[in-house]
């Protein structure tokens, strides 16, 4: 794998290493995601990142309404907090591609390049190197979009008006997918984190963007997408609200995880 390549950093350890095992797999959770269709697609989506087992069911619910997309969508702008190595602002990758067992995913450089004037958005490999929240969504987003290039941005400290700056830019129409890379509560026990999952998945479809760290590690993120999806009159959906007690954990200390989809407006002018 050349340097213009970010290589995987959790296959085998959050998903499968192993293309066809992968497939399968991402294929079987999107089969049992609750497939009730929307009227329309949506224009932006918040899904989890954890491993397969834990969270990947609800992020299935989430990938599930993308279905229609597929040949549509060109350009996925991916959101999400880094975990690993701390940064001020949004990092952007200096690489060409990203690794999947499923094959690399091509990186929309023009846009990348279209957000360089904007003093929050900084080129750190590093933030990049280890970390699972973007990666761990390439195999759903190859499976149920089949060709696009990737915006991947690491959201560290950052303002949600700078973050919603950078959506702003890269909105587009129907060619550009927003997704957004958050669970929610962490290692609180069972029915605390219901509750405190419940009180911030009203929050996401109330379009409040004053979740904290508490509520969503992915919060920075989260709340930039809710101004921009304010400004832009979208409407959210909450497809699916469950802990990791709910899937392969024990009930004791709990992640929690959910899934939204964000729709404009069938009025709204494009």
């Amino acid at each position: 794998m050349s340097a213009t390549t970010r290589p995987c950093a959790v296959a085998g350890l959050f998903y499968p290493a192993e293309a066809g095992l992968l497939a399968g797999q991402v294929q079987a959770l999107l089969e049992n995601a609750q497939a009730t269709e929307a009227a329309r697609p949506p224009k932006a989506v918040i899904v989890p990142h954890a491993g397969y087992v834990y969270s990947g069911a609800i992020a299935a619910s989430g990938y599930a309404r993308l279905r229609p997309l597929r040949g549509k969508v060109h350009r996925v702008v991916l959101l999400g907090p880094v975990h690993r190595v701390p940064v001020r602002g949004l990092a952007a990758p200096s690489v060409q591609a990203f690794a999947s067992p499923m094959g690399e995913v091509l990186l929309d450089t023009g846009a990348l390049a279209a957000l360089a004037d904007l003093p929050q958005v900084v080129i750190n490999d590093r933030c990049h190197a280890q970390e699972h929240a973007l990666e761990v969504h390439l195999p759903f987003l190859q499976s149920v979009l089949g060709e696009f290039k990737l915006v991947p941005l690491a959201v560290g400290d950052a303002s949600a008006n700078e973050v919603a700056e950078v959506l702003e830019r890269l909105w587009g129409n129907d060619e550009t997918l927003i997704v957004v890379s958050s669970d929610l509560s962490h290692y609180l026990p069972y029915a605390t984190a219901q509750q405190l999952d419940a009180v911030t998945a009203q929050a996401v479809l109330d379009l409040h963007a004053d979740i904290n760290h508490d509520q969503a590690c992915g919060a920075t993120p989260v709340n930039g997408l809710l101004l921009a999806a304010r400004g832009h009159g979208l409407q959210a959906e909450l497809l699916d609200l469950r802990n990791s007690g709910d899937t392969a954990g024990d009930k004791s200390r709990v992640v929690g995880y959910a899934a939204f989809a964000f729709y404009e407006d069938e009025t709204h002018d494009h």
